[in-house]
């Protein structure tokens, strides 16, 4: 009887694990989304501590602790960053002891177009009076109204000037100083979200230290904020940064609920908010679709969680087409196309039996299926959805490719715009003497390879692995850096084309390298290959990713620290006498309803410092704005008095501005100067035997017009000039004189 006693125990406990363990698997497909952490009982993680010696509560303080100074490290960097930018704008331009007129000036350019309609929405009656203007704007462009808020995308200004006015800071502080102030914080948040990026994909928040550091070693190719303060992409950039700080950490596997759903949250909010600041931003949002798009194609990643992505983009997609003013170029954007297509061929994987012929084929067929339907679809949302997309971006890309030759002025002056041209050796050079782009090679290629061998193993059947641990040596199996190394690669394939888009890849190449060095997964992933037995791989890799990036953090340190002393203590002076004068005079002499034409980038500043009406303004987003720049630029070609009166009296100028350094321009490059594209455009070149000779029974009108000889002065009248600037009043009456 005691025999069958125990019999009938043993049996009883085996009954009860089996159900235990039953319904635990039950739970576990119950919540797929939750990580291993939320699913484990609180017993089994006080064995896993206690065999480690370690109490849960030593182990919460440990994580808090680190929490708490890793956000602290990361809060104080983009601080410190903010304020280095606001001193080193302060050395750099005087700001506090200069006039407002010169301050003013300090802004060229398109920035001084975005910065002139802040002032004009402060000085509206009302923040709605001020945003009807504003779209139904006729005192900028003569002969022309714009909705200046869709066209150039002006809700950082709306912002702006909300924040200002309803924080009571008229009083406290200027209005330029809140609206740089702005921008500054923005960069702040900017190398903040690089440190959070990095620290999530390490581990350790030493390696966001390291981003920040190259980050503003390399100020130069990371960020445009010297030049350009109010540009688009200083207001939209930092929030791209916040996207894929949360994109990175939405992907990681073993992620417990409310972290997810926090990082979901913060991705949805930052891609809307990304997608109004900047036209543009939908195609870069098409670049880091595709990437997700190929890791998801590779079974790299939770298929579920990329394709919320998808639909976070659909969703920013829609709204930003209703909040601006249903701009149809977001309806024919690749990024919709894209997602589109992705979303449908979802729809037939899922419909379709597993096992058949057509489920296998149509898996072989992915990505040439997506990529079919996405140039389809787009042809068609061309065809029939009327737009304004810029098509000389189309010409501009055939003639870069040379798949087309153009002798357009338009055409031949952007490909010559450095920002629009192949990087320069100095670009490279710079990046290796601050040991960068050595430690970014290296990180790529490790990462590179790994991710090639994971892609094998699941060609071969092999699934991936629920918790990929530092022995294993397999950082390629992880979503968040096998994404992050296909975006780095595609943003570095359009930063070797365009020198402009630098400014898209650096910041990421400086967390990318921090991350490596700084990742104790990414060295024992070298040591697998190498099969180290001499030292412990474990322990190596552990010292590297703490030795590496501290010698690297001293000899920065070293290195340039000193500079960056040296810049700040340094007073460099920006003083334009000239312009000042200039503008001084179009306030005092110039009637109210006066219009002013010259070249785009002068017509930007004399809006913003005079309020005047000017006829061009230097944006290059729309066709008609295009031809009247390149008609407007006529005044240094080789055309007849007559001609050009036709052309500045067509756009209703009074006052025609002559640029000294545009006429008398000696460029480095011969044939891209001004009045060499104008010459080119205009027939005005013959070729023979290689060289190229300049041929017109005219002079060159903004020579002639100095000599104040007939026919000149019947249709022009000089009533300013200086040093730099030359300014003749169109005649209403001509005089004909001998």
């Amino acid at each position: 009887c005691g025999f069958l006693r125990v019999q009938f125990y043993v049996l009883c406990c085996n009954n009860l694990k089996k159900m235990s363990s039953g319904a635990a698997d039950l739970r576990q497909r119950k919540k797929q989304n939750c990580t291993e952490s939320d699913k484990m009982a609180p017993e089994e993680r006080n064995k896993e501590n206690s065999k480690l010696g370690r109490s849960p509560k030593y182990m919460l303080i440990q994580r808090f602790a680190k929490l708490f100074f890793g956000c602290l490290a990361a809060v104080t960097s983009g601080m410190m960053y903010a304020v280095y930018l606001s001193t080193y704008h302060e050395r750099k331009f005087w700001f506090s002891s200069r006039q407002e007129l010169e301050r003013e000036i300090t802004f060229q350019g398109d920035s001084a177009i975005y910065y002139s309609f802040y002032k004009e929405l402060l000085k509206a009656p009302s923040f709605e009076r001020g945003v009807y203007e504003l779209t139904h704007n006729n005192k900028t462009v003569s002969l022309k109204t714009i909705n200046a808020v869709q066209q150039m995308t002006l809700y950082p200004e709306l912002i702006a000037s909300v924040l200002y006015q309803a924080s009571g800071s008229e009083e406290v502080i200027e209005p330029v100083y809140f609206y740089i102030g702005i921008v500054f914080g923005l960069q702040g948040i900017y190398v903040t979200a690089l440190f959070v990026t990095s620290w999530v994909m390490s581990g350790t928040w030493l390696a966001g230290m390291l981003t920040v550091a190259w980050f503003i070693i390399n100020r130069t190719d990371t960020t445009r904020i010297d030049y350009s303060i109010p540009s688009r992409e200083n207001w939209a950039l930092p929030y791209f940064a916040c996207q894929i700080a949360a994109l990175t950490g939405y992907l990681k596997k073993n992620l417990n609920c409310s972290a997810e759903k926090f990082c979901y949250l913060l991705v949805s909010a930052s891609t809307y908010t990304f997608m109004m600041m900047w036209e543009y931003s939908h195609y870069l949002l098409f670049v880091q679709a595709v990437s997700l798009f190929l890791l998801d194609s590779f079974s790299l990643a939770q298929t579920e969680k990329v394709h919320e992505v998808y639909k976070i983009y659909l969703f920013s997609l829609f709204l930003g087409y209703l909040l601006q003013f249903e701009n149809s170029t977001l309806l024919v954007s690749p990024l919709l196309s894209l997602v589109a297509a992705l979303m449908f061929s979802k729809c037939l994987q899922m419909n379709m039996k597993k096992g058949t012929f057509l489920s296998r084929l149509l898996k072989i067929m992915y990505i040439y299926l997506v990529l079919t339907i996405t140039v389809t679809l787009n042809f068609l949302l061309k065809m029939f959805v009327p737009h304004k997309e810029n098509e000389h971006l189309l010409k501009f890309i055939e003639v870069k490719l040379g798949l087309n030759t153009t002798k357009n002025f338009t055409m031949n002056w952007l490909l010559c715009q450095e920002s629009l041209q192949a990087p320069s050796q100095d670009f490279f050079l710079r990046l290796t003497q601050s040991s960068l782009l050595p430690f970014y090679i290296l990180v790529l290629i490790i990462c590179l390879f790994s991710v090639t061998q994971v892609i094998f193993r699941r060609i071969c059947g092999e699934p991936l692995k629920e918790t990929v641990k530092l022995e294993d040596g397999r950082i390629g199996e992880r979503p968040e850096i096998v994404y992050h190394v296909i975006h780095t690669i595609l943003l570095g394939c359009l930063a070797m084309c365009l020198e402009g888009t630098k400014y898209l890849w650096t910041p990421y190449v400086c967390m990318l390298a921090a991350f490596g060095v700084c990742s104790p997964e990414l060295w024992m992933t070298l040591f697998k290959w190498l099969r180290l037995k001499a030292v412990h791989p474990i322990l190596l890799a552990l010292i590297l990713s703490m030795a590496v990036p501290t010698i690297i953090g001293f000899s920065l340190w070293k290195e340039f620290f000193p500079r960056i002393m040296t810049e700040l203590s340094e007073l460099q002076e920006f003083y334009d006498p000239d312009t000042v004068e200039l503008m001084t005079w179009i306030k005092r002499q110039a009637p109210v309803a006066a219009v002013f034409a010259g070249s785009p980038q002068l017509m930007g500043v004399i809006k913003l410092c005079t309020g005047w009406m000017v006829s061009s303004l230097p944006l290059y987003n729309d066709d008609d704005l295009l031809k009247r720049n390149e008609n407007i630029y006529q005044i240094y070609s080789k055309r007849s008095a007559e001609d050009i009166y036709k052309i500045l009296t067509s756009y209703k100028a009074n006052f025609l501005i002559i640029e000294d350094s545009i006429c008398n321009e000696v460029g480095p490059v011969r044939g891209c100067r001004v009045k060499d594209l104008l010459d080119i455009a205009n027939g005005h070149v013959v070729c023979e035997e290689g060289d190229s000779y300049a041929y017109s029974k005219y002079g060159r009108f903004c020579h002639e017009i100095k000599m104040n000889y007939s026919p000149y002065v019947n249709y022009f009248t000089r009533v300013y000039w200086n040093r730099s600037y030359f300014v003749y009043k169109i005649n209403t009456v001509i005089s004909f004189q001998s």
